[in-house]
């Protein structure tokens, strides 16, 4: 029985995708639940898993086709055995001994695929990298997008450049050519939508500076209580996600859209957390932030930033912010203005924190300061909102005991 393989439905308002990698070739075995081709979509990268037992009979889109929801993607067959993959080469239909040679290419993953997430074994075949010299940084070893790009980034020049010590005009000749790779589906999306912000959006940027003081000796007290009692590690998120929300309940323009020639307002706080990933950046979304505590904050950043790093982010897990967080400062940034999360109207930068002297009481100390932004849509938010906005952003992270009290 011949069983067919469609596109699932990939969330609200997707319609389209990219067929992004197969990691079956025709004639091979598959078992039931066994990822065997990846997706790109305009959000996120969906494994498309078997739905059956048997032998990989047909792919009818192939890599790079763009497919719509519902479209035939392949066929198994349920009465055939199927063949050992022996490589993720796109043809292997008749897999003779001869050809067992291929399996050897430096291209060729050389880890158990379920020790290699699909996105890092995709990866790993364009760079050429021997997957079995990559530490795996993953649950029990699973080697990640992430651990290739770090082996890419530390491993030695590759060995054909080494190999030709007689050519050295030719070997700098190599190293200026340039390399044109055609942007992901999820690359063009972000450009666009990015793009599409700075054009519709009357879009303004104020700044302030919070002294991080109060938050650090908090932090710094409690962290390791916090961490045996919750399972979560105290970081600094929690507080921003908690400082945001109070500031919105008390300018709720800030958390409103506009929707056709109507202004939306929203009694429900969903903060997107945007977190940077070797794909791009994605801005997953903490539910209901109003209704949680320091720890469910930290938990459910945790939870999301670990499907990011992973390529694991579902659809559902990005859609319905109504304000977002940036942190640049990660990244060693010291000053910002953040692009809007259309359609939200505003989106607050974080930056890196850093000793500076700063005159306290009138005397001149030494505080560790970070700049605060928030760019906002002054189609919805007067310059008096967004400036009180991020004062009360800042007042309530200088005295964090306000939040903890709900003042």
């Amino acid at each position: 029985m011949t069983v067919e393989i469609h596109v699932p439905v990939l969330g609200e308002s997707v319609t389209e995708a990219t067929v992004g990698k197969w990691y079956k070739a025709v004639g091979e075995a598959v078992a039931v639940d066994e990822v065997i081709c990846e997706l790109e979509t305009d959000k996120v990268a969906l494994e498309v898993t078997a739905s059956a037992s048997g032998a990989l009979e047909e792919i009818t889109a192939e890599e790079g086709a763009n497919v719509e929801v519902g479209a035939l993607l392949g066929k198994i067959d349920e009465t055939a055995h199927g063949t050992a993959a022996a490589a993720p080469a796109p043809a292997a239909e008749a897999p003779a001994p001869e050809k067992k040679p291929e399996a050897a290419a430096p291209s060729a993953p050389s880890k158990a695929g379920s020790n290699v997430r699909p996105a890092a074994a995709k990866l790993a075949e364009e760079k050429g990298v021997d997957l079995g010299v990559v530490t795996g940084t993953g649950a029990g070893g699973t080697i990640t997008k992430a651990d290739v790009l770090a082996y890419l980034s530390g491993a030695s020049a590759p060995a054909p450049a080494a190999a030709s010590p007689a050519a050295p005009v030719a070997t700098v000749a190599a190293q200026q050519q340039e390399e044109v790779v055609p942007m992901t589906r999820l690359r063009r999306t972000i450009a666009k939508r990015l793009k599409d912000a700075q054009n519709t959006a009357a879009m303004l940027t104020t700044y302030n500076e919070v002294d991080m003081s109060a938050v650090m000796a908090l932090r710094a007290q409690y962290k390791e209580t916090f961490e045996k009692k919750h399972g979560a590690r105290l970081g600094f998120m929690s507080f921003f996600t908690k400082a945001c929300v109070a500031a919105l309940k008390e300018i709720p323009e800030v958390n409103a859209e506009i929707r056709d020639d109507s202004i939306v307002y929203k009694n429900y706080y969903n903060i997107g957390v945007a977190a940077s990933t070797p794909s791009g950046l994605v801005v997953p979304v903490v539910r209901n932030a109003q209704d949680m505590g320091f720890a469910d904050i930290e938990k459910e950043i945790g939870r999301l930033g670990g499907l990011a790093r992973d390529g694991k982010l579902a659809m559902e897990d990005m859609m319905g912010g109504t304000f977002t967080i940036s942190n640049g400062g990660v990244f060693g940034s010291l000053l910002s203005s953040p692009i809007l999360n259309a359609p939200q109207s505003g989106i607050l930068g974080m930056h890196t924190i850093q000793k500076r002297p700063v005159v306290v009481n009138d005397e001149i100390t030494i505080r560790p300061m970070m700049y605060l932004s928030l760019s906002y849509d002054h189609r919805i938010v007067d310059g008096k909102g967004a400036v009180t906005f991020l004062v009360r952003v800042k007042e309530n992270l200088e005295d964090p005991q306000r939040l903890v009290l709900d003042l």
